[in-house]
């Protein structure tokens, strides 16, 4: 069946054959766009015959819009090649708010006469805090300026009783929810992982999969193998395959090493196996540096695959 959005060429409601010429502009059905109506009434008359057939492409359409290929990574803001997803291979700047690759920020700074300049940011020159409290005023300061990424942080912060911060669920998720309001991906994921664990809220696994789902859609990997574990453990592993796959080509590995067992139990092909294997390299060629090498080889802290 084709798509049908909400310009589909409907003339007449579905329940009184009224045009548009005789009624006020039609509005279609907002779970299935293939259906019009002139008025709330008519929509609640015909829904006992049209549910069926709503509930079935309002699926559909669920399902094409999450496993759309998802949008590309960020960049680095100094080297300009795709930031990996493993955290220990991103820094977050509070002096700019930048996210700096784990190779550039070990990589020697110059200034404009070419010395090289120590205890300074990449980006912005600005020197390293000098103290867990001054990163946390700066961290403060984004939040302030609206930085989703620092909002994000300081939730972090508060869930897992970091940088001098108590332990409070419920600061955590009111900061998540504000970092996610603005874009942020990770903060979906983390409101999910909080309703699947019931961290500052009660087990809820219908939120924390909608939750899972709004960062996977947005391209987040992790996000994306735990919608695939949840329904794997549901039996549907056809379902959770896919959503593996797109996780792979995110870059996370765990996502890959699931593949890999599914396949050795015949629940996934050679060429699915394969395919995985091959959107992961194409996914490591798009990160790896010799820079970001030399980081890993300095310190786990650094690593980035």
């Amino acid at each position: 069946m084709s798509t049908v959005d909400e310009d589909y060429e409907v003339s007449i409601c579905a329940n009184c054959g009224k045009g548009e010429e005789e009624s006020d502009k039609l509005k279609a059905c907002m779970a299935c766009k293939m259906v019009k109506y002139c008025s709330r009434e008519c929509q609640i008359a015909h829904r006992p015959k049209h549910k069926k057939e709503c509930r079935k492409r309002a699926a559909e359409l669920h399902d094409e819009k999450l496993f759309k290929q998802p949008p590309p990574g960020e960049d680095c803001a100094i080297c300009f090649l795709r930031l990996p997803s493993l955290h220990t291979g991103i820094k977050y700047q509070p002096c700019c708010g930048k996210m700096i690759c784990s190779g550039c920020i070990l990589a020697p700074v110059y200034d404009d006469q070419g010395n090289v300049v120590e205890n300074k940011c990449p980006f912005c020159r600005t020197l390293y805090h000098t103290s867990d409290e001054e990163m946390v005023e700066r961290e403060k300061k984004r939040v302030e300026a609206g930085d989703s990424q620092a909002m994000y942080n300081i939730g972090c912060d508060y869930r897992d009783e970091k940088n001098g911060y108590t332990q409070n669920y419920t600061k955590a998720l009111e900061l998540f929810h504000r970092a996610a309001e603005l874009g942020h991906s990770k903060a979906y994921n983390s409101i999910g992982i909080a309703y699947q664990f019931g961290n500052g809220v009660e087990v809820d696994i219908k939120k924390a999969s909608h939750y899972y789902e709004l960062s996977a859609m947005m391209g987040n990997a992790s996000a994306r193998h735990n919608l695939g574990s949840a329904v794997g453990l549901n039996g549907n592993m056809n379902r959770a395959l896919k959503h593996y796959m797109i996780a792979v080509g995110g870059g996370y590995a765990e996502s890959l090493t699931a593949i890999q067992k599914m396949h050795s139990t015949g629940l996934a092909s050679k060429e699915e196996y394969t395919s995985a294997l091959q959107s992961y390299q194409a996914y490591l060629s798009e990160i790896k540096s010799p820079q970001r090498d030399k980081a890993a080889a300095f310190s786990d802290e650094y690593r980035y695959y």
